[in-house]
């Protein structure tokens, strides 16, 4: 029994829900999100509440059951308030700047590094913070995932990028050598 998925989620005023032909599709002031179902679920709305319900007894629809509850639910939440992820440039000369649908970074390479936004995303850039935002949860975290990938931060001086509030361990240098031999 998926502890997720045996509670109905409430749908906020604003907030329109449609299941038709294996679909989800949820509307909003922030956007609209779809996602196909899997054929061992099954999502009803009724009364301004969507259940997740198992529709049998396999092990693969108990392990659905709780993951597309918790689908559903982000998808309602990012279409009211837009999921936000601040990435965190540390280092001398590292840097970043937004060229059209294109993000440019300086990271401490030879050349600079260029990653194109994928359609749905907003990239802010102050000084040196990133700001990735989106109504969908899992886009906006793998792309702020797949920028932090690019130069994570080093174990000694902590410059790369950074998730804001992330704390990276500073392991010691070299030591300085005994004088007797």
């Amino acid at each position: 029994m998926s502890r997720i998925g045996k509670r109905a989620i409430a749908i906020p005023a604003g907030t329109d829900v449609s299941v038709a032909n294996h679909e989800i599709v949820v509307k909003g002031k922030s956007g609209t999100l779809s996602r196909a179902m899997h054929p061992a679920i099954g999502i009803t709305v009724a009364n301004g509440e969507v259940s997740v319900e198992p529709k049998g007894t396999s092990r693969l629809a108990r392990a659905l059951w709780g993951t597309y509850a918790a689908h559903v639910k982000n998808m309602i939440t990012g279409v009211n308030t837009p999921f936000v992820k601040k990435l965190q440039i540390e280092g001398i000369g590292y840097k970043a700047e937004l060229q059209g649908k294109t993000l440019k970074m300086a990271l401490g390479f030879s050349h600079p590094v260029l990653v194109s936004i994928p359609e749905g995303i907003t990239v802010l850039v102050e000084k040196n913070i990133i700001t990735v935002t989106s109504p969908n949860k899992e886009v906006v975290g793998q792309f702020a995932a797949a920028v932090r990938a690019l130069k994570k931060p080093g174990p000694y001086k902590g410059k790369g990028i950074r998730y804001e509030g992330e704390v990276v361990r500073q392991k010691a240098g070299k030591k300085a050598a005994g004088a007797a031999s």
